[in-house]
């Protein structure tokens, strides 16, 4: 029995081991929320270290920029490399980096490292893809959503974490305990994941290469990165503003806002069963549905208006629930239908579906900030849901055609 045969029947023995799933889900909830600790921590952070309001907007900005170059660069490499030693290499630099945020002295050191921070944290997605090599394919949507709840619940509980711990303890604190957590988790994995043999044995400059190909070749997934990126929009807008929005009318501080990530976790937790649902009705049928919460729950905010004001939040927290509810299931869909396309290439397949979706991202707290400017907290639920619509359409299209 060759090398690849052998390593394909040891993966798909733990397959079923609900351990690996959850050291799984674990780290990618563990690795993305180091990209999103900064967030409620930046007033802290700019008087403790006497920097501008701009250099500490920079923090942020660094961290995803860094995200979204590894997952273009990076990611890749899982196609032709072991996955288990690339996930052990990032979590080692990804502690490392962190460990760094928690000891500068200042803030070129501490935008340096989270430039690194980000790039080291883009172990999260070399973590979703092996969970899809290990699941059998009656069970990989099942699997890949419990994996990607992980995940989402990571960025969305970073901030209630972090916001506490730095007002309590210390935002090196935060810093350290997260490298400390990052440290851990990467030794789990090491030591319940199973060897990966590589897909591909070409080189890295044809791989790079070979992602042109794989996104004019495949229009599912364009179709599936076109409409992940609209609701990243969506999610991104409402969650750049949120606390702005929570200060300026209702007198709330940044630790409510960061609060109403618990709302947005309550939403993620039903994922896995959006990934079963994609197993038995087809993951097509799960983005149209997805996408058609998306835009309802943000549709119904534009009732705030008419409602009290304890009313107006408790609409704002039910639709948080929702949207991010219809995005993750979404997410773990388009997943499920790229991962198909072609195994041997599910890193470089991944890593061209969450470019655009950072793209996406970036883009939605660009024009979140400019729509709350414009038109008030309206102006950023228009924009929502505009780009939930957009992404509606894009998924009938799709089916379709």
């Amino acid at each position: 029995m060759s090398d690849i045969t052998q390593t394909s029947a040891t993966a798909a023995e733990p397959a079923l081991s609900g351990k690996i799933i959850f050291t799984l889900a674990a780290g990618a909830g563990l690795s993305v929320a180091s990209i999103y600790y900064s967030q409620p921590m930046l007033g802290i952070m700019g008087g403790n270290l006497q920097a501008s309001t701009t250099s500490v907007g920079l923090i942020p900005t660094l961290t995803q920029a860094g995200y979204a170059l590894g997952i273009l660069f990076l990611i890749p490499l899982g196609d032709r490399h072991d996955r288990r030693t690339i996930i052990l290499l990032k979590s080692i630099l990804l502690a490392a980096a962190l460990l760094l945020c928690g000891f500068v002295p200042g803030i070129h050191g501490l935008l340096a490292a989270s430039l690194i921070t980000g790039i080291g944290a883009t172990m999260a997605q070399d973590i979703v893809p092996a969970s899809a090599h290990l699941a059998p394919a009656a069970q990989r949507g099942k699997t890949v959503g419990t994996v990607m709840t992980g995940l989402l619940v990571g960025i969305l509980l970073s901030r209630v974490v972090s916001g506490f711990v730095a007002e309590y303890f210390g935002w090196r604190v935060m810093y350290q305990l997260a490298a400390v957590s990052v440290a851990l988790i990467g030794f789990a994995l090491w030591r319940v994941l199973p060897r990966f043999a590589p897909d591909t044995r070409i080189s890295y400059a044809r791989l790079l290469h070979s992602m042109f190909g794989l996104w004019k070749h495949y229009k599912t997934l364009r179709h599936a990165a076109l409409a992940q990126g609209l609701l990243s929009v969506a999610f991104s807008a409402f969650w750049s503003t949120l606390a702005i929005m929570l200060n300026d009318t209702f007198h709330l501080g940044s630790a409510v806002a960061g609060a109403f990530g618990l709302a947005g976790a309550a939403g993620a937790l039903a994922a896995p069963l959006a990934g079963a649902l994609a197993d038995k009705k087809g993951p097509a049928r799960v983005t149209q549905m997805g996408s058609a919460l998306v835009m309802v729950s943000f549709a119904a905010m534009f009732l705030l208006p008419l409602l009290s004001p304890h009313a107006q939040l408790a609409l704002i927290v039910a639709s948080a629930i929702g949207f991010d509810l219809g995005i993750q299931a979404t997410l773990v869909a388009h997943q499920t239908l790229v991962y198909g396309l072609e195994p041997a290439a599910r890193g470089r397949l991944n890593a061209l579906l969450f470019t655009v979706v950072f793209i996406g991202m970036s883009a939605g707290a660009a024009l979140g900030s400019k729509a709350l400017e414009a038109g008030g907290w309206t102006g950023v639920v228009l924009l929502a849901t505009v780009a939930a619509a957009a992404a509606l359409l894009v998924r009938l299209f799709s089916r379709k055609s």
